[in-house]
C-alpha cells in the first residue's frame, strides 16, 4: 500500500502543478506541460503560444516561476523549459481556451462551436469534436456537441492519437465547460492500408532479402542437426557408461555365487552333484608303493613265491 500511495500522491502533485501553470501562463496561451524526472532533477517543459510572456525581461519571470514551483510543490531542482507551439490550431488545450474566451466575450455558442471546428479541420486534423455543457440557453443545463471527420472513442488509437483540452467559460448565467478533442493529422489507424507498386530496385532488394532469409534458415537447420547429433552422441556415451557400471556390479555377484556352489559341493561329499564333479581315483603304481611305508605295503600272495622257487629248481636240474 505504501508504494500505491506514493504513486497517487505524485499524480496529485502533477495535476496541481498543471493547474498552477494554467493560471500563471494564461496570457501566454497555455498549451500543456510535460514533467520528467532525471538524475539531475525535475525537467518541466511548458508548451505555450507566446513564450515571451513566460520568459519575461532578461528571464526574470521564469526564475520567479521556478522558485515558486520549488517551494510550493517541493520538486527536486526544477528546470523549466519553454517551447513554442508549431500550429496552435492543432493544440486542443489552446483551442479550448480560445473557445471559452469567445463565449465570455458574448459569442453565441453555436457560432463559436462551428467556427472552432472549421478552424481545426482547415489546419489539417483528421477529426475533431467540441462539447459544450452548461446553461447555454435558459435556466436548464444541457449539452451541445459539434464534430467532424474521424473520431475515436475508445481503444489504443484514442489513447495514442486523440488530444484533449478542457477550459471553463464564466458567464452571468453560470459556468460552461468546454472540451475540445482533436485527432492528430499524422495518426495511422489500423484500418488504413497503403498499396505500393514495386519498382525494379525494390524487387531486387526483396530478392536479396529473401535469399538471405533462405540462407539463414539453412544455417539454422544445420546447427540444429549438429546439436541433435552431439546430443545423440552424449546419450550413447552415457548409455555405454551405465552398461559398464552395471556389468562391473554384476561380475562380483556371479563370482560369489560360484564360490558358494563350490563350498556346497565340498560339503556334500560324494552325495549328489558334488560327488559327480569329484575326479576318479588313479591306479596305484609300483613307485607309489615304494614310497609307502613298510607297514602300509600290501603282502604278496604265497602262490607267486612258490612258482619262482619251482623255476629256479628247474634251471638247476637242466644245468
Amino acid at each position: 500500500m505504501a508504494n500505491e500511495r506514493k504513486f497517487v500522491q505524485e499524480n496529485i502533485r502533477r495535476v496541481l502543478l498543471k493547474e498552477y501553470m494554467m493560471e500563471k501562463t494564461r496570457r501566454a496561451g497555455f498549451g500543456g506541460v510535460d514533467i520528467q524526472r532525471t538524475p539531475m532533477g525535475t525537467r518541466i517543459t511548458l508548451i505555450t503560444e507566446r513564450p515571451g510572456f513566460v520568459i519575461g525581461r532578461k528571464g526574470g519571470a521564469i526564475k520567479d516561476l521556478t522558485e515558486a514551483v520549488k517551494y510550493n510543490f517541493k520538486f527536486d531542482n526544477p528546470q523549466i523549459e519553454v517551447q513554442e507551439v508549431e500550429n496552435s490550431s492543432l493544440n486542443a488545450q489552446i483551442m479550448a481556451e480560445k473557445l471559452a474566451s469567445s463565449l465570455e466575450r458574448g459569442w453565441h455558442f453555436r457560432r463559436a462551436g462551428h467556427s472552432t471546428v472549421r478552424r481545426i479541420m482547415e489546419a489539417g486534423a483528421k477529426g475533431c469534436q467540441v462539447i459544450m455543457s452548461g446553461k447555454l440557453t435558459g435556466e436548464r443545463h444541457r449539452t451541445e456537441k459539434y464534430k467532424e471527420g474521424h473520431i475515436k472513442f475508445c481503444g489504443e488509437p484514442r489513447i495514442q492519437w486523440m488530444h484533449e483540452g478542457f477550459a471553463v467559460a464564466k458567464l452571468k448565467a453560470g459556468v460552461i465547460g468546454v472540451t475540445v478533442q482533436i485527432m492528430d493529422p499524422n495518426a495511422k489507424l489500423p484500418d488504413e492500408i497503403e498499396i505500393r507498386i514495386p519498382s525494379p530496385e525494390t524487387e531486387k532488394e526483396e530478392k536479396k532479402e529473401a535469399e538471405k532469409a533462405v540462407q539463414e534458415a539453412r544455417r539454422d537447420e544445420r546447427r540444429d542437426r549438429r546439436d541433435r547429433g552431439r546430443r545423440g552422441d552424449r546419450q550413447r556415451r552415457k548409455g555405454r557408461e551405465q552398461q559398464r557400471r552395471t556389468e562391473k556390479q554384476e561380475k562380483p555377484a556371479d563370482s560369489d555365487k560360484k564360490t558358494e556352489d563350490k563350498k556346497t559341493g565340498d560339503r556334500a561329499g560324494g552325495d549328489g552333484e558334488g560327488a559327480e564333479k569329484q575326479p576318479a581315483p588313479k591306479e596305484s603304481d609300483g613307485k607309489s608303493e615304494a614310497k609307502m611305508k613298510p607297514e602300509e605295503k600290501p603282502e604278496k600272495p604265497a602262490v607267486v613265491e612258490k612258482k619262482g622257487e619251482a623255476d629256479k629248481k628247474e634251471g638247476s636240474d637242466g644245468n
